[in-house]
């Protein structure tokens, strides 16, 4: 997911290296959206589709079927061409990755549902953050590879810049060795003993429903044989009895009769809006990545540096960035989340990201004249309070306070509505950065996301606190039947 910032710019200086002006070496920009925005879609339907799946027919089925769909993908991005009529390798690689973020969406509800069903609950939420957090790691080791496989390719790419066509190939396509490594251990992963308690409950008490409705067919048919006023007596009787049967029998709510309840669809809403919330701004933060790069001297100057260098410095500085306040804020999320809880967690992220992001849109010009590393500060503090804040809590909250039979379903709508909010940011947000001259709008955008910061800080009290509760606790069993 994280590595297509870097593959796009290299494939600027593949196809758009004899463009003139500023159109040279650089993707433009429907393009750069089209090939962003692709894995967000394809997440989308796949939280889902994959989501209720893993609900319907069990999680390691699904989730060993969404991790062969993104590895086959990843490799199938790879080898993203033009066609020779019709397509170009944009177009193509759109495909590819839509199918690929479908594959990789469902992976976000049935780890979660997963790691949630296997753990205590004194440790429930410190892997189920941990699990989330090494999403930090695969942010930092997308550069990572692109400055090693730059690095293999410098003379080579320095000669004839076409060659760096091998290079983002390349970036795409080891993607898939982490997926590869976990692949056996997805395929023999056994189902958790709360989802085969479910299915086992779910099956006996359809089984049961359906002997009692053929009884009373059957009874019904035999009253009507004797007809009269005798056979109207005698099916009125066996419908009382029937219904006191069916009284006493607890029967199974379905998805919309459980979430039609407005205490259980508040949650629902809860952890669906905020990840929204929290997500136009996580991915519309990526708006000031340049600035902060440039502003920390890692940009280099596209006409005077070797293609090499020029990317390498790009690369070096995503790490630096990353390292900087994301990759911490994920690992104190982890070892603060049983002590603090989730919901105050949520609160002191949301919080801290509208106060940041006023302060960054109010004062921007004026902070970038005044002190760039003031600029820096305050952007490395607001990704450190995304990830020690709603970025981590909003993964794990939706694996908690929904019942066994709807967890993977009720989690994938809340992730799904999170990559509605990638989709929001990448396909709106960022086509208006430029408004008004390059980069005079990104002020207001920052303003914007404050407000949005506010929206997700107030849904959060809809959500209940799952710390030092089992999930028995949390969703009584009882709420899931009539």
């Amino acid at each position: 997911m994280f590595a297509i910032n870097i593959v796009a710019m290299i494939m600027g200086f593949v196809y758009y290296h004899d463009a003139t002006g500023s159109a040279k070496n650089t993707v433009p920009q429907k393009w750069d959206t089209l090939i962003k925005i692709a894995v967000q879609i394809g997440c989308l339907l796949g939280q889902l589709v994959l989501g209720r799946l893993g609900d319907k027919i069990g999680r390691t089925t699904v989730y060993a079927a969404s991790l062969m769909i993104a590895i086959f993908t990843t490799i199938a991005s790879a080898f993203s061409n033009n066609m020779v009529k019709g397509m170009n390798v944009f177009c193509v690689m759109f495909i590819w990755r839509v199918l690929l973020g479908f594959g990789i969406g469902g992976d976000y509800p049935i780890t979660a549902t997963i790691v949630s069903e296997y753990a205590d609950v004194h440790n429930r939420g410190k892997l189920m953050a941990a699990v989330f957090s090494f999403q930090g790691f695969g942010n930092v080791l997308a550069p990572i590879v692109a400055v090693i496989v730059l690095a293999c390719f410098k003379s080579s790419i320095d000669s004839d810049v076409e060659n760096l066509d091998y290079v983002w190939r390349l970036i795409i396509g080891l993607g898939c060795v982490p997926g590869v490594s976990t692949l056996y251990w997805r395929l023999t992963m056994k189902e958790s003993t709360r989802f085969q308690q479910q299915s086992a409950e779910n099956a006996a008490a359809r089984e049961q429903e359906n002997m009692e409705q053929e009884k009373l067919l059957a009874k019904q048919q035999f009253a009507g044989e004797a007809g009269g006023d005798e056979a109207a007596m005698e099916t009125a009787a066996l419908e009382e009895s029937a219904g006191h049967m069916g009284g006493k029998q607890r029967r199974i709510k379905t998805f919309g009769m459980y979430f039609s309840e407005w205490r259980h669809l508040k949650v629902l809403l809860g952890t669906s809006i905020a990840w929204f919330a929290l997500d136009v701004a996580f991915y519309g933060i990526n708006l000031n990545t340049a600035v902060v790069i440039d502003a920390i001297g890692f940009a280099g100057d596209m006409n005077k540096d070797t293609p090499s260098r020029y990317l390498t410095r790009n690369c070096v500085g995503n790490i630096i960035i990353n390292l900087l306040g994301s990759v911490p804020g994920y690992w104190v999320a982890v070892f603060t989340i049983e002590k603090l809880g989730r919901i105050k967690i949520q609160v002191l992220g949301f919080v801290m990201l509208t106060i940041l992001y006023v302060i960054l849109g109010f004062a921007y010009h004026q902070i970038l004249d005044n002190s760039s590393g003031a600029f820096i500060a305050l952007f490395a503090i607001a990704q450190f309070f995304q990830n020690f804040g709603p970025n981590v809590t909003a993964f794990v909250i939706p694996g908690e306070v929904f019942p066994t039979r709807f967890r993977s379903t009720a989690h994938g709508i809340s992730a799904a509505a999170g990559k509605l909010g990638a989709i929001v940011a990448q396909g709106g947000f960022m086509q208006l950065k430029d408004n008004g001259g390059k980069n005079a709008f990104i002020n207001h955008l920052l303003e914007i996301f404050a407000l949005f910061m506010l929206i997700g800080l107030g849904v959060t009290f809809w959500i209940p606190e799952s710390k030092g509760k089992t999930l028995e606790e949390i969703c009584d069993e009882n709420e899931e039947y009539y």
